[in-house]
């Protein structure tokens, strides 16, 4: 297996949150390889909504600009290639992938969800047109539509009663399975107009984007114009085991309010970590971790000194100061406070000043390093 030469990180995923994540440090000056399996929740749809600015986009655009926009970047590399394994080493980690190891000092996850689908025919041939997977994304195109929400589990109770204040009708399809909830679940749906179908859905009818209706096994036709389905997703979180990170009692991978995990070094974000599962939190969760990696391998390298003690990041030359340097710089930033002491010794609280060396506050918006 050939060796490849060490990056600042790693990110595992080509979607909005491993590249917003590759964005963020190449903004930073980090070296950075993005391994990009092709493999997307969204693959299949056709538009995303609600992306401020980008409403409604097609996904696949979105990506595209994205990778543009992020190879503008020097020190950055888009692979179309699967993560097969990754381990902590000396210094970093390595990531397998394509036959090559790839060391960096830093890995950022971000391979998303898996959903699972319904077994019934034609559905890809629907999927991202007139069948989808989530309300809050895509529950607007069902305004005053007829629906059906497919699922069997006491999840699809919400699920369908949230659609009903969209949608003109819903109806709840088990897919021949019993529905699992209770009486009182069972009444709730029905006093809110929602049926129940404990039938199997055996074949999508109509043409892509004119959905017509869902046939039954029992010969019937349960007319609909768009199905949504509630069964499950898997977070994807194979890498993440290898490297020993916490996991949620949902399955995703835990992190802190900076998207760093719990081994040091490794980031997560997107669908992987707990929240909405919109596309874009995942782009805002992948800036965030991003950010929150990018100031970690400045901590490490010294190019990020602390102001008079406190948290605020003094950004130092790119190339690192020497220890010299960095005290040269505290001296300064000493003399300065002495001589603001010395022309108003007291100014009230509300006004612009230093921070008491007690106090810790950033001075912008970036996230200290811990």
């Amino acid at each position: 297996m050939v060796e490849v030469e060490r990056r600042d990180a790693v990110v595992v995923g080509g979607g909005p949150a491993g590249l917003a994540a590759a964005t963020w440090l190449a903004r930073h000056r980090c070296t950075v390889v993005v391994l990009d399996s092709g493999e997307y929740r969204n693959q299949w749809v056709e538009s995303a909504h609600g992306y401020l600015g980008l409403d409604p986009v097609d996904p696949a655009e979105l990506r595209a600009r994205g990778r543009q926009q992020l190879l503008a970047y020097p020190g950055v590399e888009i692979r179309e290639v699967r993560a097969d394994g990754a381990r902590a080493v000396e210094g970093g980690f390595v990531v397998e992938a394509g036959g090559e190891r790839l060391r960096a000092r830093r890995v950022v996850l971000a391979t998303g969800v898996v959903d699972r689908f319904p077994e019934v025919g034609n559905f890809l041939e629907h999927y991202g047109a007139s069948v989808f997977h989530c309300p809050t994304c895509d529950g607007y195109e069902a305004r005053d539509r007829h629906v059906v929400a497919m699922g069997w589990s006491e999840a699809i109770v919400g699920f369908a009663l949230k659609l009903a204040g969209w949608a003109a009708s819903v109806t709840v399809l088990t897919d021949g399975r019993r529905f699992e909830g209770d009486g009182d679940q069972r009444e709730l749906l029905e006093g809110c107009g929602v049926a129940i179908v404990e039938d199997d859905g055996v074949e999508l009818l109509g043409r892509r984007g004119a959905l017509e209706g869902v046939r039954l096994a029992g010969g019937e036709t349960l007319g609909c114009e768009l199905l949504f389905f509630s069964i499950a997703n898997d977070p994807r979180p194979g890498l993440a085991d290898e490297l020993g990170c916490r996991r949620t009692e949902d399955g995703c991978v835990h992190v802190d309010e900076h998207g760093r995990t719990s081994v040091p070094g490794v980031l997560a974000a997107g669908d992987l970590v707990p929240g909405l599962q919109l596309v874009q939190v995942a782009a805002a969760s992948g800036a965030v971790a991003g950010v929150a990696c990018a100031q970690s391998l400045w901590a490490e390298e010294g190019r990020m000194a602390l102001a008079a003690g406190g948290s605020a990041p003094l950004m130092a030359e790119r190339t690192g100061p020497g220890p010299q340097r960095l005290q040269d710089l505290e001296d300064k930033i000493d003399d300065a406070r002495e001589g603001l002491e010395e022309i108003a010794p007291e100014l009230d609280d509300d006004e612009a000043r230093f921070a008491d060396r007690g106090e810790h506050r950033p001075v912008d918006d970036s996230i200290a390093p811990h």
